[in-house]
C-alpha cells in the first residue's frame, strides 16, 4: 500500500513520540497528558494541550501525536474505533477523518492500522499496530479526489 510506504518513508526520519499518557479507567477514550518536557514535535518544544483550531496541520501533530500515544497506551491499541473516538474527545473534527479496518480480507487482525484527519490541504495521519512498532505520526499532503488515506477504508459510522 502506498500509504504504509509513505509512511515508512517519512517515520525514519522522525523520532519517536515521547509523551506520557494517561490511559482511562472507563471505555470512554483516554485523555490526553502531555509530560512537560516531553518532545513530541520536530522542533523540541512541549505539545500543545489542546487543539490549535486556527493553526496548521504541523501546529496541531504534537496534539494529534499525544492523542494517539495516548490510545496506544492502552488496551485498545489495536481498535481503530479508539483512535477516532479520541479524537473526536480532543476536537477533532469526525466528518474530516477516515480509518482503516482493524481486520485483514480473511478475518485477522491488521497489521497495521491508518487513520486520519484532513486539515485543509494536508493530513494528519496516523499508523499503529503490530507491524509498525511504535505509533508513527506525520503531516502529509491530501492526495487524488480530496482523500487521506488510499486504499479501502471502513465507514466511520458511529
Amino acid at each position: 500500500m502506498l500509504l504504509a510506504a509513505v509512511v515508512v518513508a517519512v517515520a525514519t526520519a522522525c523520532a519517536p513520540v515521547s509523551t506520557a499518557p494517561t490511559p482511562s479507567a472507563s471505555g470512554s477514550a483516554p485523555s490526553v497528558d502531555p509530560t512537560p518536557g516531553g518532545s513530541a514535535s520536530p522542533t523540541g518544544g512541549n505539545p500543545p494541550a489542546a487543539l490549535v483550531p486556527d493553526g496548521t496541520a504541523q501546529d496541531n501533530l504534537p496534539f494529534f501525536s499525544a492523542v494517539t500515544a495516548s490510545v496506544w497506551a492502552t488496551d485498545a491499541r489495536v481498535s481503530g474505533r479508539a483512535y477516532i473516538d479520541a479524537l473526536v474527545a480532543a476536537g477533532f473534527d469526525k466528518s474530516a477523518m477516515q480509518v482503516t479496518s482493524d481486520t485483514s480480507t480473511v478475518g485477522n487482525p491488521a497489521e497495521s492500522i491508518q487513520f486520519s484527519v484532513r486539515w485543509g490541504d494536508e493530513c494528519l495521519v496516523g499508523q499503529v499496530g503490530p507491524a509498525t512498532g511504535n505509533p508513527v505520526t506525520v503531516v502529509v499532503p491530501v492526495v487524488s479526489e480530496g482523500a487521506c488515506l488510499i486504499g479501502q477504508t471502513r465507514p466511520i459510522d458511529w
